[in-house]
């Protein structure tokens, strides 16, 4: 009798640990996701006043605007599905390294190695979302229920239905 009031005691305490450590990790998960979100939205807005006040805007600029849209998307997906998507950061990478290889040949007027990497560092990203694309699509990743979502009868019963399809 005891050992079992104790096992039954012991799941309860498991049980109030694993909310209580979800809680908190969702609770960070947001705070920084909101934070993460202000910080983007603060610069985009701040880096548009700055090209209104200097009373022109070039490419650069323009590039840098999609940069924080870039972002600003790419915190709205983490927050809707919970995964990152890996293909939005090589996004933003692309378009720092064209920003950056636009500034570089606006300025100096010159072709060098520089240009050639910059170039070659843009393909190989191009090509990396290329395989990621083809990987996710092959090979999709398994969906696993999270801790904000407990499936019951009527769930399974609803995905086999949907399943199945309407005959």
């Amino acid at each position: 009798m005891n050992s079992n009031w104790a096992e039954r005691t012991r799941e309860r305490m498991h049980g109030l640990a694993e909310s209580l450590g979800n809680l908190l990790v969702e609770t960070f998960h947001y705070l920084a996701l909101f934070a993460i979100g202000a910080v983007t939205a603060w610069a985009a807005i701040m880096a548009f006043l700055g090209m209104v006040e200097t009373g022109h805007i070039s490419v650069d600029d323009i590039l840098l605007l999609f940069i924080y849209l870039e972002l600003g998307a790419m915190v709205g997906i983490y927050f809707k599905t919970n995964h990152m998507p890996i293909r939005f950061l090589i996004y933003v990478a692309i378009t720092a390294l064209t920003r950056l290889l636009i500034s570089d040949v606006s300025h100096h007027h010159r072709p060098d190695w520089s240009v050639v990497m910059v170039s070659g560092a843009i393909l190989l990203l191009a090509l990396a979302i290329l395989v990621v694309r083809y990987a996710s699509s092959r090979y999709p990743s398994v969906q696993a229920d999270g801790p904000r979502r407990k499936r019951n009868k009527a769930d399974e019963a609803s995905e086999k239905d949907d399943l199945q399809g309407d005959d």
